[in-house]
């Protein structure tokens, strides 16, 4: 048998025509040495098979350049863009991502936090900010940095990167609102434990309240984030003796759902009812009829998440992050209400009343 030989790191330093010390640099922070060595030496570590040692490095600086993200779900491509935003940024810098999926679970995420702290991952990704105080104190005490994405909160606002969701569902609400709508209703996912969420329904109940309307109990269906789960709800709403006019949908994957459902019970959209998204994913311009919806900055969220936690690893001082602004875009999906008989009927009413005035009688 031959005997198996090990490249080493002055191999790889012979080979580039560089010193070790530069070639150690090259693979914990590739930035640091200019494009010119930085080509050569990485040519040279793939045509000798160089893999460092991880576990020698991690004994000798205290880190092993891992960073643990934990998403919510990775069944489809809501959280799939910000990571791989996130991913090409921290990478950049000589970070390897490790992702774990928590399901909405906050039980499950915990338990991927504590495998992540034992790995000794050097920083960690996390959608939202609600969770148990007990875990950012123990991230706290083992010095660990964090980055809440997803979120704008007042608690740990140092710590986040992302937008205002109650905001974003405002813009929505009274853009409606301005359309003519006055009877609401909405698909919402679960917001027990999902701040986003819970933030997305306190923002259309505040948008409106303001306007002297309200979003009955009954107006209200919690649903898990799927185009089936959006299906069943728009169902049940559109089956009412007094149907919406607005649909309001808290997540994309309800919007189709509904879109779907609504083809299905020949209900016209938005001649019959008019329906939002929320999130701007690739589907809601091609889907028909294409989605208004709320666009979130989730490719730029994802960066600047990266760079703030990267910060956090240079030893920076921490600096609250503004929030990233939502846009909110128009399509064929909404559309003024059309009268019902009973308005029409009203109408009319009024319109008689008045020219009997005008006419004396």
């Amino acid at each position: 048998m031959n005997r198996r030989t090990t490249t080493t790191l002055d191999d790889v330093a012979r080979a580039a025509g560089v010193s070790p010390a530069t070639v150690s640099r090259c693979i914990n922070r590739p930035t640091s040495v200019r494009e010119e060595k930085r080509e050569r030496i990485l040519n040279a570590i793939e045509r000798l098979g160089y893999v460092p040692n991880g576990s020698a490095r991690a004994l000798a600086s205290k880190k092993t350049r891992m960073i643990g993200a934990i998403m919510p779900s990775l069944d489809n491509m809501l959280f799939g863009g910000p990571l791989e935003a996130f991913q090409k940024e921290v990478g950049s810098a000589g970070y390897t991502v490790a992702v774990a999926c928590s399901e909405y679970d906050p039980q499950q995420e915990r338990i991927h936090i504590r495998n992540f702290l034992e790995s000794r991952v050097d920083g960690l990704l996390l959608v939202g900010a609600q969770r148990d105080p007990d875990i950012y104190r123990q991230l706290e005490q083992q010095g660990v940095p964090y980055v809440l994405t997803w979120i704008s909160s007042d608690t740990r606002e140092e710590h986040c990167v992302g937008f205002d969701n109650a905001a974003a569902a405002e813009q929505l609400v009274d853009y409606l609102v301005t359309l003519g709508h006055r009877h609401f209703a909405m698909i919402s996912g679960f917001i027990e434990h999902n701040d986003r969420a819970k933030a997305r329904y306190f923002g259309v109940r505040n948008a409106l309240e303001r306007h002297g309307l309200s979003l009955p109990p009954d107006q209200l269906l919690h649903r898990p984030f799927e185009p089936d789960a959006g299906r069943d709800a728009f169902h049940l709403l559109m089956s009412a003796e007094n149907p919406p006019t607005c649909i309001l949908c808290g997540s994309e994957p309800h919007a189709y759902g509904a879109l779907f459902e609504a083809r299905d019970m020949n209900i016209d959209v938005p001649g019959e009812v008019s329906v939002t998204g929320f999130d701007d994913m690739w589907l809601a311009s091609q889907i028909s009829p294409p989605l208004t919806t709320v666009r979130t900055p989730r490719g730029r969220m994802g960066r600047q998440a990266a760079q703030h936690l990267l910060a956090q690893l240079r030893g920076e001082r921490l600096v609250a992050p503004r929030p990233i602004e939502t846009t909110l875009v128009v399509r064929k999906s909404t559309a003024p209400p059309r009268p019902t008989p009973l308005l029409q009927r009203v109408d009319t009413d009024h319109f008689q009343a008045r020219t009997r005035v005008k006419s004396g009688s």
